[in-house]
């Protein structure tokens, strides 16, 4: 017996058949570089995103001194200087742009708030910055703000002075000061009738 309806012969098997709410398209998005891990040993699958990297030659001091170092968590691979298992992406405004427009505009991503695009972002990349560049990315995008939730207070409504009858009723005084001496005075009296 159905609850709603309260009918006893209710068909529900054919119910929703091809029915789909969310077309195929919108769970589809280029696969730009997946980094598998075996030991210490990196292998990139052929990506836009890597082949932009290796045709990027240009390093920041910091990432240069720390591939001399050595130390066993930093190397480079096939062009790609690898920095604890994570793809350095060099200082190219476009190339880190499409970076953090991958991970946070797709509808399968669902626009991440900073941490979360952060943790998805440091799988796969790191370069100098990169926390700060996810904050003013995820600051900047519309439907983010737009969707934010508020936490603050409502305002609440304002009450208007009654208007009053006649002159010099109701008056209002500021004192603003100090300040600078200017002829020998450091404050303005302001009066409101």
């Amino acid at each position: 017996m159905d609850i709603l309806s309260r009918k006893d012969q209710v068909n529900t098997k054919e119910d929703n058949k091809d029915v789909q709410l969310l077309k195929d398209k919108m769970w589809t998005r280029k696969t730009t570089a997946r980094i598998t891990m075996l030991g210490r040993k990196v292998i990139p699958e052929e990506g836009d995103i890597l082949k932009r990297i290796r045709k990027n030659n240009m390093r920041e001091k910091k990432v240069t001194q720390t591939l001399e170092k050595n130390d066993g968590l930093t190397w480079e691979e096939d062009g790609v200087a690898y920095m604890e298992g994570r793809a350095y992406v060099p200082n190219n405004k476009e190339l880190r742009e499409e970076i953090l427009r991958g991970h946070h505009d797709p509808v399968d991503v669902g626009h991440p708030g900073q941490l979360r695009m952060m943790e998805l972002l440091k799988r796969n990349y790191w370069w100098p910055g990169l926390k700060e560049d996810v904050k003013k990315y995820v600051q900047g995008c519309f439907k983010c703000q737009q969707n934010k939730v508020q936490y603050q207070k409502k305002a609440e409504e304002l009450h208007p002075l009654e208007i009053p009858q006649g002159p010099w009723q109701e008056i209002s005084i500021n004192i603003i000061g100090p300040l600078p001496k200017s002829n020998r005075m450091d404050v303005i009296v302001v009066i409101v009738d």
